[in-house]
């Protein structure tokens, strides 16, 4: 009885030391057994491992790809044009043990303060090596290639790979936003005032040519107007010729008739006239002509008398 009483707990005591002895390690983590602090195995592939109880302990890490967020950074290239940059790293453990002595107990966040500090000052030796223009252009994707390739070579020591490295964003400080902001405004209204000068030049050509245009058509036009008018009075006056050839005394009639009516308008119109006067001639007398032939017979009498 006292037997059976002391096989129970043994058995309870060899249970539990066996399973303190045992330790699993997944696919995506890396074991180190460490005695006193001391690393005395590495076991990297998953599986069952073995451990001594109580004086050896397991510290697992997770060898997936791990994502690092850099803080905002501030670097200033060859043209002393100070910029922000943002850039964010894709790293993995590869040597465990080693990382192990890097980083001490702290781990994956100790890890990543030191990338951080990796990082930025990869960062700033290789954007301070260019100008501001070659961080914004096309050869961004070179300088964060030369970034990841120095990150890679100071990140060996921690036992731990630099996969990938990205600038995410790189912009000017806002009190340079204002001053860049105020230099594009000003550039743009320089090159409207140009436009604008331009177009009024351009118009001012467009209006000159018009007048120009303008003052040649109606001086042909009235050069034409003359000449069809000085056409047109020859005219006239070849038909009044021809019918005063062809009855004198008809176109005298109608001539007197004429300036009659542009004489006597209106309602207040005086005249001082001799009663005597041609222009009254065919007011006085049905036969104008004889009148005047009497008249001019009279004043031939008159003077022969004197």
């Amino acid at each position: 009885m006292r037997k059976r009483n002391l096989i129970i707990p043994l058995l309870v005591l060899a249970a539990f030391v066996a399973l303190s002895s045992l330790f699993v390690v997944r696919e995506a983590e890396k074991a180190l057994v460490l005695q006193f602090g001391k690393v005395v195995k590495v076991q990297e592939e998953p599986g069952l491992g073995v451990k001594i109880p109580l004086i050896q302990e397991v510290v697992k890490y997770d060898a997936r790809i791990q994502s690092l967020d850099t803080e905002e950074l501030e670097v200033t290239p060859l043209d002393d044009r100070r910029l922000l940059v943002d850039a964010f790293a894709r790293w993995r453990i590869t040597d465990v043990k080693r990382f192990r002595q890097a980083v001490g107990t702290g781990g994956i966040p100790t890890a990543q303060r030191r990338l951080d500090a990796i990082l930025r000052a990869q960062t700033r030796e290789v954007l301070g090596s260019v100008s501001s223009n070659d961080i914004l252009s096309e050869d961004r994707a070179k300088l964060m290639l030369r970034i990841r390739n120095g990150a890679i070579r100071e990140a060996k020591g921690l036992g731990v790979e630099v996969i990938d490295v990205r600038l995410k964003r790189t912009d000017l400080p806002r009190e340079n936003l204002t001053a860049t902001f105020g230099r594009m405004r000003a550039e743009r209204e320089r090159e409207a005032t140009d436009e604008r000068a331009r177009g009024a030049e351009a118009a001012q050509r467009v209006r000159a040519q018009a007048d120009r245009t303008r003052v040649e058509l109606i001086s042909d036009a009235k050069r034409k107007a003359e000449i069809i008018r000085g056409e047109a009075d020859a005219k006239r006056n070849a038909i009044y010729a021809e019918a005063y050839g062809k009855d004198q005394e008809f176109f005298r009639f109608y001539r007197s008739l004429n300036a009659y009516l542009k004489a006597l308008q209106g309602s207040n119109t005086s005249m001082v006239l001799s009663p005597d006067n041609e222009f009254f001639d065919y007011l006085k007398t049905e036969n104008p002509d004889a009148a005047r032939a009497a008249a001019a017979e009279e004043k031939a009498r008159a003077a022969q008398e004197n």
